[in-house]
């Protein structure tokens, strides 16, 4: 077709009035962002809808492992108008049919979304842009990252708190587009992550062990539950040292199997150390002798 009736076509399909597209029904962009252009990659000179469609694609377990990549966001220099398909470098308007690409653009990221419900802003210290509103927002030196206001005077700081992979699904929470919580440990894990622990009844930081949440009841059931079931005589002496990860205490205790609790702060979220020299094993040593 020719590439002047072909932009006649495409032109007829919206009206442009200021600074607003009149789309109807149609959609543009992909599953991650709306936008009304594409972006050429640095790096294979390829062209994708976005930055995590081309990760996805050259990360794939089909893609030779050697071959695998990242696109490099801010080298991109170069995008695809979706209207028109008019190859330009990085603008938010385009050059040939005046469409505007993103109604959120960001020239240091050369990001576009049309989704600006997100409140999106640059953070020069991160060198990315977040959702949520900047005035929503503060970035903790230490952690390397933005965080909600809510956390400035009670976050526990870890240096460089997001810039490693999800402990349980290993994606990288730096950049991701999932939201992110910060446990009371200072770690950090996707929120659907964490959710999805709970539905497995796990309760304890993947990184450090810690409760994350309040667990008093848990421990006064397991309480009950210890007190209920009596260790048979042999084990009634047995001593363990074992170390607390909540307080990181440590303390001798008599052996339960169940659960051990920590004499410091009445954790049951304890590990088994050690044990002593009146161990099960030596008790039985003693008898059979």
């Amino acid at each position: 077709m020719d590439r002047g009736l072909k932009n006649q076509m495409i032109s007829r399909s919206f009206s442009y009035d200021g600074n607003k597209m009149k789309m109807g029904s149609v959609q543009y962009g992909c599953s991650h962002y709306q936008r009304k252009c594409k972006i050429v990659a640095p790096c294979c000179n390829e062209i994708f809808d976005c930055r995590h469609c081309h990760n996805d694609a050259k990360n794939s377990i089909d893609v030779d492992p050697v071959e695998r990549h990242d696109i490099p966001r801010h080298d991109i220099e170069r995008v695809v108008c979706s209207l028109c398909h008019t190859e330009q470098e990085v603008k938010k308007t385009c050059i040939n049919c005046g469409v505007i690409m993103g109604n959120y653009y960001c020239r240091v990221c050369k990001f576009f979304d049309d989704d600006v419900s997100k409140k999106q802003f640059h953070c020069d210290k991160c060198g990315i842009c977040r959702t949520g509103g900047k005035e929503n927002f503060f970035h903790c030196d230490k952690c390397e990252c933005c965080y909600s206001n809510s956390l400035r005077d009670s976050h526990v700081c870890v240096e460089r708190a997001m810039h490693h992979n999800c402990p349980v699904c290993f994606e990288y929470l730096f950049d991701t587009t999932r939201d992110v919580t910060v446990l009371p440990c200072g770690h950090t894990i996707h929120l659907d992550c964490i959710k999805e622990m709970e539905r497995h009844f796990q309760y304890a930081c993947p990184v450090c062990s810690k409760s994350y949440c309040d667990m008093t009841r848990v421990w006064e059931k397991l309480d009950q539950e210890v007190a209920a079931t009596p260790m048979p005589e042999i084990y009634q002496n047995k001593m363990v040292w074992i170390l607390c990860n909540d307080c990181g205490e440590t303390s001798e205790v008599n052996y339960h199997i169940l659960a051990n609790k920590c004499l410091n702060c009445n954790s049951y979220n304890t590990r088994q150390t050690r044990g002593t020299h009146a161990s099960c094993s030596s008790r039985i040593a003693e008898i059979v002798t």
